[in-house]
């Protein structure tokens, strides 16, 4: 059984893609956590992280996106969120992840909502 994590940033104008696939738990979610930074440090606060590989995660990886959130958007940042499997999107739709974070069919619609934005 796969329980690891794959990663990979793609760059496109302003906006960094971070494709995350496999597990993402308890075990993987500091891999995550330094991904997220590397990007931050790299002066980027446009962040999609596109989930169409992902095939879990648990309350360890929503704690990552949650606990950097306030310093992306406090440098006029956001993350926006793509391509989930139906069964990851209930995971975060149980945590109310709708309400606070854009959520698209696709990563051309993410990248899109950031173009309109400034």
């Amino acid at each position: 059984m796969q329980t690891d994590i794959t990663m990979k940033i793609d760059e496109k104008n302003e906006t960094s893609i971070l494709h995350v696939g496999g597990y993402l738990d308890a075990h993987t979610a500091s891999k995550f956590e330094s991904k997220i930074q590397e990007i931050i440090k790299s002066g980027k606060y446009n962040i999609i992280l596109n989930f169409a590989e992902l095939e879990y995660i648990s309350s360890a990886g929503l704690g990552v996106i949650m606990g950097n959130i306030e310093d992306i958007r406090n440098h006029d940042g956001d993350i926006k969120l793509t391509e989930m499997s139906d069964k990851i999107y209930r995971v975060f739709d149980l945590v109310g992840f709708p309400s606070l974070y854009d959520i698209f069919k696709t990563q051309e619609e993410a990248e899109s909502s950031f173009g309109s934005a400034g």
